[in-house]
């Protein structure tokens, strides 16, 4: 009961500080939206870890969203699922990534900038930096969720 809630209460916090789309988006008159670098909105919903620009709607309501994450070197999140497919590009850096509920960033497997993973709904994960800042760009179909496998912060420094 206590980590469902715990679950919620991170999805609610992350919810209210992600907007819709961009505010620093142009829209022409056709409908095309074009954000160039650095024209994201970054914000830090956890208040530690990552910071999250949403690119395209709204991951706590149905359709698709995109999202920017940006992790600071040295930052890994803990084990945790989502309820909903992810597809996730790396952007610049380098992002380790691990699978399964034990937590072993030495075991994490790197990946660089272009690379591509899928995070399976419901498959256990987790993922973050070492040596260097990374940005990742996740593409999913809302509402989004997070549940985490342990309580506790949702970060860990590696």
């Amino acid at each position: 009961m206590k980590r469902s809630w715990m679950a919620a209460s991170l999805i609610a916090i992350a919810a209210a500080a992600l907007p819709a789309a961009t505010a620093n988006s142009a829209t022409d008159e056709l409908g095309f939206v074009r954000i160039k670098p650095g024209e994201e909105e970054w914000k830090n919903p956890f208040g530690v870890g990552v910071e999250v620009a949403t690119i395209h709607g709204d991951p706590t309501k149905p359709g698709i969203y995109v999202l920017r994450i940006r992790w600071p070197k040295g930052t890994m999140s803990t084990p945790h699922t989502h309820g909903e497919d992810r597809h996730v590009v790396v952007l610049s850096g380098k992002w380790y990534t691990g699978t399964g509920p034990t937590f072993d960033p030495t075991k994490a497997a790197p990946l660089e900038k272009g690379a591509y993973m899928l995070h399976p709904a419901g498959a256990v994960h987790w993922d973050g930096t070492r040596e260097e800042e990374a940005i990742i760009q996740i593409i999913g179909y809302g509402p989004s969720s997070t549940k985490r496998l342990s309580e506790g912060s949702p970060f860990a420094k590696e």
